[in-house]
Parts: C-alpha cells; sequence; structure tokens
C-alpha cells in the first residue's frame, strides 16, 4: 500500500505546484490580494509594525477576512510586546470564520506555547491532524513546537 502511496503522492505535488514558503512564514491562500503580497513582505523583513497596519486598515474594510484575522494576531504576536489577549481574539475569529484555517490552528497553538498552555496547544494539533488528509506543514510545526517547549520544561 505505502508503495503504491509515494507516486501518487508525488504525481499530486508535481501537478499541483504551489509557492513554496520556508517553516515559519505565514501562509496565504490568495497570492493575488494585494494586502496580503504586502503583508507578506512586510513579515519577510520582520516589520511587524507595518504588518499590523495594514492588516488593522485592512480588517477595517474586510472584518469577514479570517487570512486578515490569523495574519493580524501572527503580526502581534511576532512583534514587540505583544498583547495576548487581542492577539487570542483575532486568532479566534479567523477559526470562527473559518474553522479549517490550517494557519490559524498552528499560530493559535504556537500562541498558547507563549502562554504556557500545553493542553490547547495539542487541542489545536489535533485540529490540524483531523483537517490535514496527509500531513501537512502546519501540522508538522506545530508537533515540533510542542515537542521543543516540552524539552525545555
Amino acid at each position: 500500500m505505502k508503495t503504491f502511496l509515494l507516486p501518487l503522492l508525488l504525481a499530486l505535488v508535481l501537478a499541483f505546484p504551489g509557492p513554496v514558503l520556508a517553516a515559519g512564514d505565514p501562509v496565504t491562500v490568495d497570492t493575488k490580494d494585494p494586502v496580503l503580497e504586502k503583508v507578506t513582505a512586510a513579515t519577510k523583513r520582520q516589520d511587524w509594525a507595518s504588518a499590523q497596519s495594514m492588516l488593522k486598515d485592512a480588517l477595517a474594510a474586510d472584518p469577514q477576512n479570517a487570512n486578515y484575522h490569523n495574519l493580524y494576531a501572527y503580526s502581534l504576536r511576532k512583534g514587540a510586546s505583544a498583547d495576548m489577549n487581542l492577539v487570542f481574539k483575532h486568532y479566534n475569529e479567523a477559526l470562527r470564520l473559518d474553522p479549517k484555517h490550517k494557519g490559524a490552528h498552528e499560530y493559535i497553538g504556537e500562541a498558547y506555547l507563549m502562554v504556557g498552555n500545553v493542553a490547547k496547544a495539542k487541542e489545536h494539533l489535533g485540529q490540524l491532524d483531523k483537517i490535514c488528509f496527509f500531513p501537512c506543514v502546519e501540522f508538522t510545526d506545530l508537533k515540533k513546537a510542542i515537542a521543543a517547549y516540552e524539552a525545555r520544561r
């Protein structure tokens, strides 16, 4: 059975090439969205204040955009002196709008690790395990983050 799956997986990857992001890069769904293009550039420069400002404006114009909420929370979390209540508010809103948003599950799990709540991080890892048909980068990254957190304890 495994012999069959590997060629099938390889064929699928080659048939549907997509942008390749480094681990830790925010995952964007619509690369034609000019806001997401600018935010992705700002996050690559680690210019969290610019990313936050752009996303705050974008959310005022489109409050139903799960990607904007996810990336706003991400930029808040990565920036100086993160307001974790605001971080969780926006990750939870992203997940309310799109309960299968893989990036939001990964990032809220990482945020829970920042406040020492491993159980909640593992809940989101469990959600990713259900959402991802094959292991996905979000699942793998959160699993590694949890393992590293637990190893430090």
